[in-house]
């Protein structure tokens, strides 16, 4: 009997979760449209393991111009998008440390991420893909069983 408890909550608690990242996932693609609306958007991440993942996004003009700028940040799916003040009117290709003094450390890493793909894109190259960590084991054992043949 108290399996079938336990199987039971787990699968409620899968279920809100699932729910939740949907409602997360809807809110991030409203924040992006709108930003779409503006301009070209510039989207930077730093995925937390542990710590809080942070997402950056840059309405930006075909100049360069930041004209609009919005952050999530969080450890659960609880994590909203917020605004993000203090880089508006500057041009995202000439960011400098000390535009980004008032931002934390993973804060700061998902900017330049941003203005690294927003380089990369202008410049007609494609940005490389970045795997999962599961994605990664699953590539190392291939190539470990490709080496032995």
């Amino acid at each position: 009997m108290n399996i079938i408890v336990i199987m039971i909550f787990i699968a409620g608690a899968f279920v809100v979760q699932m729910g939740l990242g949907f409602l997360q996932i809807k809110h991030f693609s409203k924040a992006y449209a709108e930003l779409r609306r503006i301009g070209k958007v510039a989207i930077g991440k730093k995925p937390g393991r542990i710590r809080a993942g942070t997402i950056v996004l840059f309405a930006v003009s075909n100049s360069g111009k930041i004209l609009k700028a919005k952050k999530m940040q969080g450890v659960t799916v609880m994590a909203t998008v917020k605004d993000l003040p203090g880089f508006e009117d500057k041009n995202i290709r000439t960011l400098k440390e000390e535009d980004m003094a008032h931002c934390n450390k993973l804060l700061k890493l998902a900017i330049l991420d941003a203005v690294s793909n927003y380089k990369t894109i202008m410049s007609g190259g494609v940005i490389p893909e970045k795997y999962s960590p599961f994605k990664n084991m699953m590539l190392k054992a291939e190539r470990a069983v490709a080496v032995k043949k």
